[in-house]
C-alpha cells in the first residue's frame, strides 16, 4: 500500500511539474454567469427595486419590472449592461450595480474502477491523469487503457474521448494525457468495457457513469 501510495505521490508531481515547468502563466478567463449563481442587483436611484437574484437552470432571472432577462453565459460586465439596457424602458437612465454573491463551483465527475468516485473540484491546468489520482486512483480491476472522457456540446449531445493512461511514468507518456474543462465526466470501466459512441447524448453517458460509481 505504500509503495502504491508513492508512486502516486510521484505521478501526480511529474503531472503537475510537467505541465507548470517552462510556460507562462495564463490569463485566467473571466468567470461567466451559470445556472445556481448568485447575483445582487443594487439601483441607486430607486433602491426599492433592489434584489438579490438566483440563475435558474434555464439561464434566466427574473428582474422587477422587466421580468425574465438571460444572463447564462455572459460576464458580469456583459449581464450589467444588458440590465440598464433593459431598465431603461421603465426607468430613466438607470445606475445599477451587479455584484456576483455566489457562484457554482466548477468541478468534473470521476467515476467507475477508481477507489473515490464523485465530483472533483476543477482548478486550471487540471488534467485526466490528475483528476482520477484525486480520486484515489485506479482499483485493480480497472481497465486504465480505455479511459473514457465525456465533454457537453450542448445541454443534450457531447463528445466522448478514449485515453490510454496506462504506466504514466515519463514526460513522454503526458502526451496521452489531456486536459480537462469544468463539467467534463470521466469514466473508468472495468476490464469488461462497453463501446461508447464519439457522440453520445447526455444522459446515457451520466447513467454510465452513475452506475460505474455504485460501490
Amino acid at each position: 500500500m505504500r509503495k502504491r501510495l508513492l508512486g502516486m505521490v510521484s505521478t501526480l508531481c511529474l503531472l503537475t511539474c510537467t505541465l507548470g515547468g517552462g510556460q507562462t502563466l495564463q490569463q485566467r478567463p473571466t468567470y461567466l454567469l451559470r445556472p445556481g449563481d448568485t447575483v445582487d442587483l443594487t439601483l441607486r436611484f430607486t433602491p426599492e427595486y433592489n434584489q438579490s437574484l438566483t440563475v435558474q437552470p434555464d439561464g434566466f432571472i427574473n428582474v422587477n419590472l422587466i421580468g425574465n432577462v438571460k444572463v447564462s453565459g455572459l460576464t458580469i460586465d456583459q449581464a450589467h449592461d444588458e440590465l440598464v439596457k433593459k431598465l431603461s424602458v421603465p426607468l430613466n437612465k438607470p445606475e445599477l450595480n451587479l455584484v456576483l454573491k455566489d457562484f457554482q463551483h466548477p468541478y468534473v465527475v470521476v467515476g467507475g474502477e477508481v477507489q473515490q468516485p464523485g465530483k472533483i473540484d476543477f482548478r486550471q491546468n487540471l488534467t485526466a491523469m490528475q483528476a482520477v489520482i484525486l480520486a484515489g486512483g485506479f482499483k485493480g480491476s480497472a481497465k486504465d487503457t480505455r479511459i473514457v472522457v465525456f465533454r457537453h456540446i450542448n445541454s443534450e449531445m457531447g463528445e466522448v474521448k478514449v485515453l490510454n493512461l496506462h504506466k504514466m511514468q515519463s514526460t513522454k507518456d503526458l502526451e496521452r494525457d489531456m486536459a480537462l474543462q469544468a463539467g467534463d465526466m470521466i469514466l473508468v470501466p472495468p476490464n469488461k468495457v462497453a463501446t461508447f459512441s464519439r457522440y453520445m447524448e447526455a444522459t446515457h453517458f451520466s447513467a454510465a457513469v452513475s452506475s460505474g460509481m455504485v460501490q
